[in-house]
């Protein structure tokens, strides 16, 4: 299978990838991340960590790895209408936080909206951009306040 688009070509513009770095405990960020970016206007109905599920399972040896589904319910409406539905499959948006080193967290995110849009689970309409622009703004705010 040929891949639609060149990975290697994509600006991390291109998928909305935010990131930064917190200097405090892995606890502490995962606390933190959810308080911002439920002041931004999300919510953050799964959250979950890999790192301990691998560990456990796989015996994986992970550093601490965690994963917050952050959703703005009012834009998730709107991206479902416009995607006839199928934009549901990427939901919901997640930001993870992992630990680089002790006292040191990576906190990392991309647009789903804007994922869509480039591999055709969405549309490249006025109506979906209007819909990444939004998510875009909401999410600056968040990575602002980090």
């Amino acid at each position: 299978m040929t891949l639609p688009i060149d990975p290697a070509q994509i600006d991390p513009d291109d998928i909305g990838a935010k990131q930064t770095t917190l200097e405090m405990d892995h606890e502490e960020a995962i606390e933190h991340v959810r308080e911002v970016f439920t002041d931004a206007g999300f919510g953050v109905p799964v959250e979950f960590s890999p790192s301990e599920l691998l560990n456990e399972k796989v015996d994986a040896d992970r550093d601490p790895y965690y994963v917050l589904g952050a959703c703005n319910p009012a834009v998730a409406d709107r991206a479902l209408a416009a995607s006839d539905g199928q934009l549901g499959a990427l939901f919901p948006c997640n930001v993870v936080v992992w630990e680089e080193e002790p006292g040191r967290q990576r906190v990392y995110h991309v647009s789903i909206m804007r994922i869509a849009r480039l591999v055709g689970v969405a549309p490249d309409d006025d109506e979906m951009a209007d819909i990444v622009a939004e998510t875009g703004e909401l999410v600056e705010t968040a990575f602002e306040e980090l």
